[in-house]
């Protein structure tokens, strides 16, 4: 797992009291990044799946509604780029038949969950496209200080390693 979909698996767990699984493998070259349920949801099922895609190089940092093209994602100038459109995580992320497949296996179906993009910002347009689909976008840079303001002035020995190091690092730089 990597390090920013460790820190949104923190996230899901200790701010929102989330049970998460994460990477799950699907048939072919496909993988769901975290599925999240709420168990104190009364009454309505509380289900996310998120995929992180957190990138804070200059140019490939904001999430678009940029064409997509699978095609493009195997040319290796253009795979960056092509990860950053809303059409990638569309198609790709939540929409192949691969990954549905497995979210059944978990009782995710059409309706009773929601899909998120965990991302570095994002442009207008890729909200409007996100909205569209139904799709949430949480900015990674507002969970980031979300558990900065559960850590910082928590006396708490956390025994998860994300949190206990995130922790850390707000003692020596206190969320203001």
């Amino acid at each position: 797992m990597e390090t920013t979909e460790k820190i949104v698996d923190t996230y899901c767990r200790h701010v929102n009291g989330l049970f998460t699984i994460a990477n799950i493998r699907c048939k072919g070259q496909y993988e769901i990044d975290l599925l999240a349920v709420d168990p104190n949801a009364r009454g309505k099922h509380r289900r996310f799946h998120i995929e992180s895609g957190v990138s804070i190089s200059g140019g490939f940092s904001k999430l678009t509604a940029k064409p997509y093209s699978p095609e493009m994602l195997k040319t290796r100038l253009q795979t960056a780029g092509q990860r950053r459109t809303m059409g990638y995580f569309i198609q790709r992320k939540f929409g192949a038949k691969e990954i549905q497949a497995k979210l059944k296996e978990y009782g995710f179906r059409k309706g009773n969950y929601t899909k998120v993009i965990v991302t570095w910002g994002f442009d207008d347009a890729a909200k409007k496209v996100a909205d569209r689909a139904g799709i949430e976008i949480w900015d990674f840079r507002e969970i980031l200080e979300e558990i900065a303001k559960l850590t910082s002035h928590d006396k708490t020995h956390f025994t998860d390693d994300t949190l206990r190091t995130l922790q850390l690092f707000m003692k020596i730089h206190p969320f203001e």
